[in-house]
């Protein structure tokens, strides 16, 4: 089974995020591994405010999810654990143990301060993480099913490399794949490498019989210009590599994949390029 690791403290976005883990699962014949983090003493960092003050209370609190989600599920394995320590690094090494397919986790977004400077652990989740990681806002709607996903395409190299995992779950859902061309340069050499890549990979779709479309964008800004489309498109998903093609816009707003992990309403799927060995496919 395909292991998926699910970060949870307790919070109504974290749940949300829970609840859309089991419809992965199910599609992708998953296990689901839910992981608590209590803080080792000393810890100063805030992920959400948490449900108990003890872990009996979490232990408590993991088995009435499972009696209340379980049944409507039962084909997908679920079990609990707890950690001690820094959130990020123990839900990442959790995954890292368990080979997990990927990580699954709420994240409220951040602003101000919090974004440029300190951080929030969804994204140091998904700089920290060696799989794949889907972050889910709080407020999605958990009833509707996975049919359009975003693929942004850019003129860095690895832009490519996201589409056999993102493929993978496209298939498995009988999703439709957005293909979205992003130019953000006149220079000829740079709008050939965008369409170059697109190229391979909808051929890559084409041979996996995987639906898409294709389309573009003139921008500034990969991360604005890419929500903007999904939303457009009403996408249920948006699927970015966490190295991205640099332009002076992140030198001053960060990596384009914590841009969009902050800003999009929309879930996000973060992967690292040598993330595509996680389902056995490369690319």
């Amino acid at each position: 089974m395909n292991k998926i690791i699910v970060a949870i403290d307790f919070s109504e976005c974290s749940i949300n995020a829970f609840l859309h883990a089991f419809t992965i699962a199910e599609h992708c014949d998953g296990e689901l591994i839910l992981l608590w983090v209590e803080k080792a003493n000393g810890e100063k960092e805030k992920y959400v405010a948490q449900s108990g003050d003890s872990v009996k209370d979490v232990q408590t609190a993991f088995e009435y999810l499972i009696a209340k989600y379980q049944p409507a599920h039962p084909g997908v394995k679920i079990s609990w654990k707890i950690r001690k320590g820094k959130i990020y690094k123990e839900v990442t090494e959790e995954a890292r143990l368990q080979k997990a397919m990927m990580i699954v986790t709420g994240t409220h977004g951040a602003s101000g301060f919090e974004e440029f400077w300190i951080g929030s652990n969804a994204n140091k989740i998904v700089t920290a993480s060696t799989c794949p990681v889907l972050t889910i806002r709080g407020g999605i709607n958990i009833a509707r099913p996975l049919t359009r996903i975003v693929l942004p395409i850019d003129s860095a190299e690895e832009t490519r490399q996201k589409a056999s995992f993102t493929g993978f779950i496209a298939k498995r859902h009988q999703a439709e794949i957005f293909v979205l061309k992003l130019y953000t340069s006149k220079i000829k050499a740079m709008r050939h490498h965008v369409d170059l890549y697109a190229l391979q990979v909808t051929r890559h779709f084409e041979e996996e019989k995987i639906k898409f479309q294709v389309g573009f964008m003139e921008c500034e800004n990969i991360s604005d210009a890419t929500i903007e489309y999904a939303r457009t498109v009403d996408a249920n998903l948006i699927s970015v590599m966490t190295e991205q093609e640099t332009t002076t816009a992140n030198i001053f707003l960060g990596p384009y994949a914590h841009q969009i992990v902050n800003h999009s309403p929309i879930p996000v799927l973060s992967i690292h390029p040598k993330d595509t060995q996680a389902t056995g496919q490369g690319f």
